[in-house]
């Protein structure tokens, strides 16, 4: 891993604890039943039993075992080993079957001998990976002939605005491609009010660059879909709707997206 990757890694393994005892992730609700896949996802990608799942990029793994609760064989991935731990905890406290591997997704191929039905990616990821062309190749890697794969995210559009607290408006302020360094922001942490003694470092990719990964690793997009909407409340001026999306006045902005691609 380079540096920046590095960092990022003990950055979440900072924030692992924080995020199991927040109210944003509600890890007492899930242990009770809750299911924590948005309706986006679970409407888009569909009947999920009996099939093998990928879930790269899992965190502690609430995404990953509510697949599992919908009829799934799940494996997930991430490169914390404190997330990885507390997954594996997880998993047996609730008595669902999972696989979990503690690996930088980069190098999962040397780690993993495996294919799926599914890969499955989402809410959050994007930003910490520097190189989407690798990425397209590591999940046509472990899809198998005819597998699928889908994501849903924050939208690249996001990236270009600071909120003004000042103003209570949302200023341009960067640019919307890629760049040759990853941004810094020291001490944040989007699910809590806690200040972190380290700065974790993320990539811009616009949507282009995600469309073109998938394209050029030689999977085939079924649809991709914009959304006016946001899985959480990212700007001080966003309401929650009746359905407990997070929106901005008049709907002017994709929020967040979805693209499904098969492996032919």
């Amino acid at each position: 891993m380079n540096k920046y990757l590095k960092r990022n890694q003990k950055y979440w393994n900072e924030i692992t604890p924080v995020h199991a005892a927040s109210e944003f992730y509600d890890a007492k609700g899930f242990e009770a039943g809750r299911n924590t896949l948005t309706s986006i996802e679970r409407d888009e990608l569909g009947d999920v039993s009996g099939k093998s799942l990928l879930h790269l990029q899992c965190h502690f793994g609430m995404d990953t075992l509510s697949w599992a609760r919908l009829g799934a064989r799940v494996t997930g991935v991430d490169f914390s080993e404190k997330a990885i731990t507390l997954a594996h905890s997880l998993s047996t406290k609730i008595g669902i079957d999972a696989t979990f591997i503690c690996s930088n997704i980069y190098d999962l191929p040397q780690v993993l001998n495996k294919k799926f039905d599914i890969v499955f990616t989402s809410r959050g990821v994007l930003g910490w990976l520097p190189d989407l062309p690798k990425w397209g190749q590591i999940i046509a890697h472990f899809l198998k002939k005819g597998g699928t794969f889908y994501i849903y995210e924050r939208h690249p559009l996001l990236n270009m605005f600071e909120y003004d607290k000042g103003k209570n408006k949302l200023e341009l302020k960067y640019s919307y491609f890629s760049l040759p360094e990853p941004a810094e922001w020291p001490g944040y942490d989007y699910a809590s009010s806690v200040k972190l003694s380290i700065s974790q470092y993320e990539w811009f990719h616009p949507l282009s660059e995600i469309v073109n990964a998938l394209l050029e690793a030689g999977l085939r997009i079924e649809f991709l879909h914009e959304f006016p909407v946001l899985f959480y409340r990212e700007i001080p001026s966003m309401t929650k709707d009746k359905d407990g999306w997070w929106r901005l006045e008049g709907n002017k902005l994709p929020l967040s997206f979805s693209i499904k691609a098969n492996k032919l």
